[in-house]
């Protein structure tokens, strides 16, 4: 129990310093529609709108009601990032996470789980995409290994290579890059 909380807290503070980096150096702009609650006060509505951070609103409820809907329950440390914050964009290293907005966080979970690549490619195999990673592929969490993190090759559909034994692990070695 100790050891998930300091996991907890981690998984936070990495997250808070990766995003306060972002909006410090305004990388936090996008040219489409941003949910009112993350739209960034004082900056002029243009084609390219500056959004910030929130503190995320997504409940365990709702978590497992999307768990039950896509058929797989997200492993702990993963449900801890859901429920930190919401972003448009969160890029550690070469790791670009899927974006998590107030409004559509479930569509684009849904988007990257189901429709990134075909069903057939992942997740009909055990995979799970969450993450984009560079231009090689995707960051997936493999079913069949306790949830592990492995990378697929998107030039190579049954290339699967074991990154991390979790979520947190990951995040922790990306963030020191």
């Amino acid at each position: 129990m100790e050891e998930l909380k300091h996991d907890e807290e981690n998984i936070k503070e990495i997250v808070d310093r990766t995003l306060t980096f972002w909006v410090d150096n305004e990388l936090n702009q996008l040219p489409c529609d941003i949910d009112k609650e993350m739209l960034a006060p004082d900056h002029p509505d243009e084609e390219w709108k500056f959004w910030i951070p929130v503190t995320s609103t997504i409940t365990d409820t709702e978590l497992k009601e999307f768990e039950s809907e896509t058929g797989f329950a997200f492993p702990e440390d993963f449900k801890v990032f859901l429920k930190h914050k919401h972003f448009y964009e969160l890029q550690i290293s070469e790791v670009s996470f899927c974006s998590l907005p107030v409004s559509s966080w479930k569509f684009s979970l849904r988007e990257m789980m189901f429709e990134t690549y075909p069903r057939e490619f992942l997740f009909d195999k055990g995979y799970v995409p969450f993450a984009l990673y560079s231009d090689w592929g995707l960051l997936c969490f493999d079913t069949h290994n306790n949830n592990a993190v492995v990378l697929w090759d998107h030039e190579d559909e049954n290339s699967f290579e074991f990154q991390y034994p979790t979520f947190y692990k990951l995040l922790t070695e990306i963030s020191k890059a």
